[in-house]
């Protein structure tokens, strides 16, 4: 932290942050997320309501309010780990309700600075203890109607957990520990002996669980990306994304994009450059980096409208898609459905990965589940298939018959049931066992095969919109999107706004 500069380090009282402190306050922390002097908090003044608490409980540990962020008005919330632990009691429950229905009801978005250890002891022993302490049941109905961002800044167990499973977007700072219960209880319940990191820690999230959506090396960090994300976002599902101007211009030289994708096949690149040369110069906002690695989802802009991008990676085991792959993609499309953020995907896929730990991690549900968020989802949908786009995975990234608007392919494109190599060899093996001439013959099947895979036998049939220049895909993009996004922006009609936040 100490080589952090604040945004703004000097208020009416002096400096609100010095690099000698290690770790910020709760109002610290909202005074760096939040525009200079407008946090207004709210419920200053509370306390416990167990006898004898009141002087140790300031705020009853949640220091929360109204604020604006870059001039748009949120609410914020962050607990105090410096009052009982930054656990939770009766009032500190019943205030972040409160603001929470506040905020679905004004359409003001929440931000969540989490760290704390969950319920607080005794207070929620007993069934009368427990029975006034559950999860707000507002908050299980929340229904994504305004953005829920939170970030896991210290040490979270219990409540900071739940609230931030159930948010549209995570960040973890490294070294912290988000779980259901922190280690001491976990020995004391079962026994086992766990590392807080061993057992929450931002590896475990990020790479297996896919609970947090970016990593932060500190604070400062979780904090900017959680203003990043915000950015992309409306204020409430009621209105769409915001338009923002933009100097790249729509019709700029993508030569390059020639060098980066190569035709033959089987060769891996790197799919975040050609993200990058497609959109917006530097609005590219990866979303789960680390986890499903072999299908890219983030956040970017197109002329300045924001949209969400939903693309290949050949780079790991070369784009076959998963079952972490496809909870990716679903949890993904649900929340750009739910906020109005029209879908962009960019093809190429050998498939889905196949074999017995594939169907033990219940691959055929993962991919049915996918096609029925793509097939709900209501947002405006362009596909363009870059390399290839085979077998199953073609209808997971908004094939034909999957609710696309417009749905293109570059000229060296291959769309097929099966890979040419695989269909020739499953097809046709017997035939060239017994062929005085496999090596000819195999080559013939391989190019007529490769000639019926081929998109402009799919253009020819209407199946494709069109055969397009990999050079003019920004601006095809753009020019169809803006056509999509016409009427009332774009907006969807929500339908997958209560779909779990769990995947």
């Amino acid at each position: 932290m100490s080589d952090i500069k604040r945004r703004d380090t000097e208020g009416a009282g002096g400096p609100r942050w010095s690099a000698a402190t290690e770790r910020w306050t709760a109002r610290e922390r909202i005074d760096y997320l939040v525009d200079k002097g407008s946090f207004l908090e709210l419920g200053a003044l509370n306390h416990s309501d167990v006898p004898g608490m009141a002087e140790r409980s300031p705020a009853d540990g949640l220091v929360a309010g109204l604020a604006e962020i870059d001039g748009r008005p949120v609410v914020v919330m962050a607990p105090d780990r410096h009052v009982l632990a930054g656990t939770e009691g009766t009032v500190y429950i019943r205030k972040g309700a409160a603001l929470h229905k506040f905020a679905v009801d004004r359409g003001l978005p929440i931000f969540h600075i989490g760290e704390g250890g969950g319920l607080r002891m005794p207070d929620g022993m007993g069934s009368d203890g427990i029975s006034e302490r559950m999860m707000p049941y507002g908050l299980l109905r929340h229904g994504r109607e305004v953005p829920l961002i939170s970030s896991i800044i210290g040490d979270s167990f219990g409540g900071p957990t739940w609230y931030a499973i159930q948010s549209d977007f995570v960040v973890q700072v490294k070294g912290t520990c988000m779980a259901v219960a922190g280690p001491r209880m976990l020995e004391i319940a079962t026994g086992e002996k766990v590392t807080p990191e061993e057992l929450g820690g931002w590896e475990i999230h990020a790479k297996q669980t896919g609970q947090t959506h970016r990593v932060a090396e500190d604070e400062a960090g979780a904090l900017d990306a959680m203003r990043k994300l915000f950015s992309y976002l409306p204020l409430h599902s009621g209105e769409t994304p915001p338009v923002m101007d933009s100097d790249d211009p729509i019709d700029r030289n993508l030569d390059t994009l020639l060098d980066l994708v190569p035709t033959r096949r089987t060769r891996a690149y790197d799919m975040r450059k050609v993200i990058r040369v497609i959109f917006d110069e530097g609005s590219f906002f990866e979303l789960k980096p680390d986890f499903g690695g072999a299908l890219l989802t983030g956040l970017a802009r197109l002329g300045g409208r924001v949209v969400g991008v939903v693309a290949s990676q050949p780079m790991i085991r070369g784009g076959s898609y998963g079952p972490d792959e496809a909870d990716k993609a679903i949890s993904f499309i649900a929340f750009c459905d739910s906020y109005h953020i029209p879908l962009v995907f960019l093809h190429d896929v050998p498939g889905f990965r196949v074999g017995r730990s594939a169907e033990a991690d219940r691959m055929a549900s993962k991919i049915m589940v996918w096609n029925q968020a793509v097939a709900w989802s209501s947002v405006p949908k362009v596909s363009v298939v870059i390399r290839k786009s085979i077998g199953a995975a073609y209808s997971n990234m908004c094939g034909p018959n999957m609710g696309a608007d417009f749905i293109v392919a570059w000229p060296t494109a291959e769309i097929s049931f099966t890979g040419a190599e695989v269909g020739v060899n499953v097809v046709y093996g017997r035939q060239l066992a017994k062929s005085d001439n496999p090596v000819g013959e195999r080559q013939k099947l391989l190019t007529e095969w490769e000639f019926d895979s081929s998109p402009y036998q799919a253009a020819a049939k209407h199946l494709l919109d069109d055969v397009i220049d990999p050079r003019e895909t920004r601006k095809f993009l753009h020019r169809t999107m803006e056509l999509a996004c016409r009427k009332n922006g774009g907006k969807s009609q929500r339908l997958l706004a209560n779909w779990p936040t769990g995947y």
